[in-house]
């Protein structure tokens, strides 16, 4: 039996997802993702689903897209892509032009339960500032996770 290094799987997964090579994710994928994270929440608690979506091997990295959980008050829990931003205040994290987006996404999620939200983000992959969107939505009264999506 031959065993694959985790880059080798994760190029893998990239292929078959069909986002490698620069392809971008769909706006339903990215809604999709997102209501596979909730009923995961929902059903093992945010400590083991912020587990499951910083690995790799869970289904819940899935090419560019990634899950994200903040609180009401715009703490990051965790994030899928970045474990650095894990616990941090990104109440005034602003974007390229200024935007509060993250407070966005929280007012956003409070006030309707869901929703898009826009702003400008450093796409890892092309290391390039690039227009973004992330879906958000509400868990419960004091959860919500997103994911988003590069619009070039």
């Amino acid at each position: 039996m031959k065993i694959i290094s985790n880059a080798a799987a994760v190029s893998a997964m990239l292929v078959a997802a069909g986002l490698a090579h620069g392809e971008n994710a769909s706006r339903e994928e990215a809604v999709a993702l997102v209501k596979k994270a909730v009923a995961h929440v929902k059903a093992k608690g945010v400590e083991q689903a912020c587990a499951d979506f910083a690995d790799p091997r869970s289904g819940f990295i899935q090419g560019e897209l990634y899950v994200f959980v903040q609180d009401m008050n715009v703490k990051m829990i965790c994030h899928g892509a970045n474990k650095r931003l894990n616990g941090k205040d990104l109440s005034e994290l602003k974007d390229a032009n200024g935007k509060v987006f993250a407070r966005e996404m929280t007012e956003l999620v409070r006030t309707k339960g869901s929703g898009w939200v826009d702003y400008q983000w450093v796409n890892p992959g092309s290391k390039a500032l690039e227009p973004k969107t992330s879906y958000v939505e509400k868990v419960n009264d004091a959860v919500w996770l997103g994911v988003g999506i590069y619009r070039k």
